[in-house]
């Protein structure tokens, strides 16, 4: 009852009756106007047209809170602007004066939103298009491309700008993209060229090769031989690994047919030459060795000094033939070393503050325990090594590089194995 008189006076207070029609009265420059007609009774009428207009409040109500709650504000503005519309022409009575104040309110606060992130979005398109400008001078066209479609997804993404500029950022946007395709085709296209390029020299010198595989100008045919070798590596290009492989294979079984050719003319003739030198220096270089081998039981300081000589003195000998040859340069190489290894041991060793004071037995420990140390640092830099050279392409233009780390390999593991010698000599004389 309490509603209904409620209801009751607030038609009163904004409508009226005129003979059978009800009307609501004027509100900011709207006229009265007549919302409806008399059926049962007049007061039953005003109730009715109450009632409606607070149907038409709830809808305002509700537009206003999803507009609060929502991020996404710009898409309730029409709706907005629709009940705003109905102010004018709702048939009910109430306070539509309010309401309409609300709804401007609301539509004020929406536009300056819609502003704000039309502003934003202006400035997203903006960096979107530069960020698409940019992958035209891109190296790696595939991971380029990769970003273009992020891009382009972003973009779609983006919301709308003002109208003024809608037509020309789209178009900027599709010039931007269309260029980078324009590109990257190009590249394409250029790099394809250049793979034939590339693979019409490599078989020029593939066919030079094997036209002098079969050569007994053995001298001329090696140096022509490397000079073609010299040009491989240069002729550059990126062939697909296959085929890159299948050209080297080719290029590489002719060299190979020549210089083994080459190896045998050349020992038939050092056969025939019976040179007697290689007896002498297999004797010289013996004597080395044995010099080498003792310089252990000498000072440091002059064990260091004279290996250096007796590398030097190494260098001047002749070559030793045969497998002999292996022998004794693994023999003295690695009496050296341990000249080397003992020498930065020592150097160790002398600078902590508790060698001095350390008994024999603990000098002998101190020193075992820094050549496991020193192994195991030898030991880390070894399967560095190993797994950069096991990373490494097969491509012919690598064969240098490779080269070096498998030296750098072999000497890691001459340390390794020196330093193991060294531990059990120390073993040795602390037994002793």
């Amino acid at each position: 009852m309490e509603q209904q008189d409620h209801l009751l006076a607030e038609a009163r207070r904004y409508g009226y009756i005129e003979g059978d029609e009800v009307w609501l009265k004027p509100f900011m420059d709207l006229p009265a106007r007549k919302v409806g007609q008399v059926k049962e009774s007049a007061d039953a009428s005003l109730v009715y047209f109450a009632n409606r207009f607070e149907l038409f409040r709830s809808k305002v109500e509700g537009l206003l809170q999803k507009i609060e709650e929502s991020e996404n504000k710009g898409s309730f503005l029409m709706k907005a602007l629709h009940l705003k519309e109905q102010v004018a022409s709702y048939d009910a009575l109430g306070d539509f004066e309010s309401l309409f104040h609300r709804l401007t309110e609301a539509e004020d606060a929406v536009k300056v939103t819609v502003a704000r992130n039309r502003e934003k979005n202006l400035a997203t398109k903006i960096s979107l298009i530069q960020q698409v400008q940019a992958l035209h001078n891109a190296l790696d066209w595939t991971t380029a491309g990769d970003e273009l479609q992020e891009l382009r997804q972003a973009w779609i993404k983006t919301g709308p700008v003002d109208k003024q500029h809608t037509d020309e950022l789209e178009n900027q946007f599709r010039v931007a993209t269309d260029e980078f395709f324009v590109r990257r085709k190009a590249f394409q296209n250029e790099k394809k060229a250049m793979t034939n390029r590339a693979a019409d020299q490599f078989k020029s010198l593939i066919r030079q090769s094997e036209a002098l595989q079969d050569s007994t100008e053995f001298e001329e045919t090696t140096a022509k031989l490397k000079k073609l070798q010299q040009d491989w590596k240069e002729v550059g290009g990126s062939l697909p690994r296959k085929q890159a492989n299948d050209l080297w294979t080719q290029f590489r079984a002719a060299h190979n047919h020549f210089f083994e050719r080459l190896k045998v003319h050349i020992e038939s003739k050092r056969h025939e030459s019976k040179d007697s030198t290689t007896d002498d220096n297999l004797t010289r270089k013996r004597a080395l060795v044995a010099e080498a081998v003792e310089l252990l039981n000498r000072p440091m300081s002059e064990a260091v000094a004279r290996a250096k000589e007796l590398q030097a003195a190494w260098k001047k000998v002749g070559p030793v033939r045969g497998p002999e040859s292996d022998r004794v340069w693994e023999q003295f190489i690695l009496a050296c070393d341990r000249v080397f290894e003992l020498s930065a041991l020592e150097h160790y060793i002398r600078k902590r503050p508790d060698s001095a004071t350390a008994k024999p037995e603990e000098q002998v420990t101190m020193r075992v325990q820094a050549l496991r140390d020193f192994i195991k640092y030898d030991q880390q830099e070894q399967l560095t090594l190993e797994e950069n050279l096991g990373k490494l392409s097969s491509a012919p233009a690598n064969d240098a590089f490779r080269q070096m780390l498998q030296g750098k390999i072999r000497a890691f593991e001459r340390k390794i194995r020196t330093k193991n010698d060294l531990i059990e000599m120390l073993r040795q004389r602390l037994v002793a």
